[in-house]
């Protein structure tokens, strides 16, 4: 993700003068390129995350398009005041990047791991909400930043995710993708985590359960249209995601099930008031908190056993 990240924003930063790069003393290796040819466009902030969402705020009020970088748990909690009233309330045109979203920095432990940032971010005014699923998304996404005028908040991995898209299709903000279609129960993911929705969906199959898989990767605005057709069309609704249960894509799924009236079975799939344990590789660490791929199977299985 933070490649086709990088190489989008080189082209819109080569074409446009008013795109600039901004971090806060991280990822300089991987910025080397785009330092080299756009120096004139590059802002090193330091180690002062706020600082960096004030200065980014400064320059839009002077037309500049700033995209902000770093650790996203940095970013969502430490410049939290900052991205609210400097950049949302002023519905100012800033573009905050986030990498290391959910528990991708497994062995760094929770203070890098981005697992509440949505609940955060989700009710900020004028804040449009971004979770990449894949490569080709980031791509898509900030296309669609740079060409949003108002504040956003972008939700990135790290650099070894896997495209899940075969082919390519008509990205929309605001308009959530089936990625596989099913009868039985519809799961709801946001994030590079459907690759092990996709490895439970071919599981289950072989336990003739059909399994509908939604990619929500834009969270706000959210596709409520999207969820309305899964509760009529499926027998059960569950989200899965590297993240809180509160205030996540859980949350925002109960949000749409709630208002419209309908009755479906509905469970949610994440971190249950609790930090992700554990060090190791993302799937181990996944794996610990219950939300790997054998986690996803069985709490399928629970929801049609569920009279």
């Amino acid at each position: 993700m933070r490649t086709a990240y990088l190489n989008t924003l080189y082209d819109l930063a080569s074409k446009d003068k008013r795109v600039y790069a901004l971090i806060s003393d991280n990822g300089a290796i991987v910025y080397d390129k785009y330092r080299k040819d756009l120096g004139e466009q590059y802002l090193n902030l330091g180690i002062a995350e706020a600082n960096m969402i004030a200065v980014a705020a400064g320059m839009a009020s002077c037309g500049k398009i700033p995209f902000a970088y770093t650790i996203g748990s940095f970013l969502a909690y430490r410049a939290f005041e900052f991205i609210r009233n400097d950049v949302c309330l002023q519905n100012q045109n800033v573009k905050i990047v986030g990498t290391g979203a959910g528990s991708v920095y497994s062995a760094l432990g929770p203070t890098h791991h981005a697992t509440e940032d949505m609940g955060c971010l989700r009710s900020l005014p004028n804040l449009t909400i971004f979770s990449p699923a894949t490569p080709f998304e980031v791509k898509k996404i900030t296309q669609a930043a740079y060409e949003l005028n108002g504040p956003v908040y972008i939700r990135l991995g790290t650099n070894k995710e896997k495209e899940v898209y075969e082919q390519e299709y008509e990205f929309q903000v605001g308009k959530g993708v089936v990625v596989k279609d099913g009868s039985d129960i519809t799961i709801v993911s946001t994030g590079s985590i459907i690759v092990d929705i996709l490895k439970a969906k071919e599981k289950l199959e072989k336990e003739n359960i059909s399994i509908r898989v939604i990619n929500i990767h834009t969270v706000k605005p959210f596709d409520k249209e999207i969820i309305v057709k899964a509760i009529k069309e499926t027998k059960g609704i569950i989200t899965v995601e590297d993240h809180n249960i509160v205030g996540g894509i859980g949350s925002a799924v109960a949000e749409v099930i709630a208002e419209s009236g309908m009755s479906t079975k509905f469970k949610r799939l994440g971190l249950i008031e609790s930090f992700a344990k554990g060090y190791g590789t993302y799937e181990q660490v996944k794996n610990l908190n219950h939300i790997g791929i054998d986690s996803i199977c069985k709490k399928v299985k629970e929801i049609l056993d569920d009279k």
